[in-house]
């Protein structure tokens, strides 16, 4: 027998989380469904053999009035901490960089907490109910919702659509087919020494398969000596469903110079969509305002992590009012 909830948000990312912390702070009732072991979305980490790594973004520039009183919060809740000051070889602007402790992923549990976030919950489909919405779930009971928040990828998300059959306005579905997004293929390697990396821990190289490298140790992530290293959207797409042994040794290969120590192991992860190479800057569409269907996340406000939660927020505002309206 399906759950009965007021509100599901779909994906316990920086946006989804954003949305339903903003929807309970109204009163509402949210349950929050993620697929994943965790929070975060793509602000996971991973730890192996002593080595501590941020797969996704390696930090936050804090842009917005908004997102700036949240870093404020979360600095003085000992959650972020400055990395360098300056701004990445690829910011515009004097900015101060930000990391968090003991990872990227400390954010999202903040934000988690307090919620209801139900974790390996993966949606296969949404189908209208009356006035509310079905959303079902892979090997579990289903959901009863007055009003539905997707946060996932839109590929994903129209996947889900389809699966409940639910019919887009053509200019609307055209607009969200029409979003591309880039992937990224991220290695997380172990090394017998310090690396090479200069001061702060970052470079971002101008040319070849890497878009970043990362000093961990530089950065106050890891006790032990480990890189990051991110592929540029070229490589990853070139790579993504190809030999990624050979592409991991291409990159490890590409930085080579800045490692200047023996890899010891490693271990390669694939973002099949790392960030919107187009993003709508609509903040969220409405496909459906009865019953209430909002689709957020990077797709709309922009790839950074500031740009996520500003989505959220946005989206949690709009669905507090077309609820009030409701019958």
């Amino acid at each position: 027998m399906a759950e009965q909830v007021d509100i599901v948000v779909l994906g316990a990312g920086m946006c989804g989380l954003g949305a339903a912390a903003s929807l309970a702070e109204k009163g509402r009732g949210v349950v929050v469904l993620e697929k994943s072991r965790g929070v975060g979305g793509r602000l996971a980490g991973r730890r192996f053999a002593g080595a501590a790594f941020d797969m996704g973004p390696q930090y936050i520039t804090g842009r917005g009035l908004a997102f700036s009183a949240r870093v404020q919060a979360w600095r003085s809740q000992g959650r972020l901490v400055p990395w360098f000051h300056g701004g990445p070889a690829r910011e515009d602007g004097d900015l101060m960089v930000w990391t968090g402790l003991p990872a990227m992923t400390a954010l999202a549990k903040d934000m988690a907490q307090g919620l209801d976030v139900r974790l390996e919950h993966k949606a296969q489909a949404l189908r209208p109910t009356g006035l509310g919405w079905t959303v079902e779930v892979e090997g579990r009971e289903a959901f009863l919702a007055r009003a539905v928040v997707c946060t996932a990828p839109l590929p994903q998300s129209l996947a889900l659509l389809d699966a409940g059959g639910v019919s887009l306005d053509a200019p609307v579905r055209g607009r969200l087919e029409a979003v591309r997004y880039a992937s990224c293929l991220v290695v997380m390697a172990r090394l017998a020494g310090p690396s090479q990396v200069p001061p702060p821990g970052l470079v971002e190289p101008v040319e070849g398969p890497l878009l970043r490298v990362v000093d961990n140790v530089q950065k106050g992530l890891s006790a032990s000596p480990a890189v990051t290293l991110q592929a540029t959207p070229e490589f990853s797409a070139a790579w993504l469903d190809g030999n990624r042994h050979e592409a991991a040794r291409l990159m490890l290969e590409a930085a080579r110079p800045l490692l200047g120590t023996e890899v010891l192991e490693w271990q390669l992860h694939a973002w099949r969509h790392s960030q919107p190479e187009n993003p709508l800057h609509d903040l969220h569409v409405e496909p459906s305002t009865c019953p209430p269907l909002l689709l957020a996340g990077d797709a709309f406000a922009g790839a950074r992590v500031e740009d996520a939660l500003r989505s959220g927020i946005a989206t949690a505002r709009r669905l507090d009012e077309v609820l009030d309206l409701a019958p």
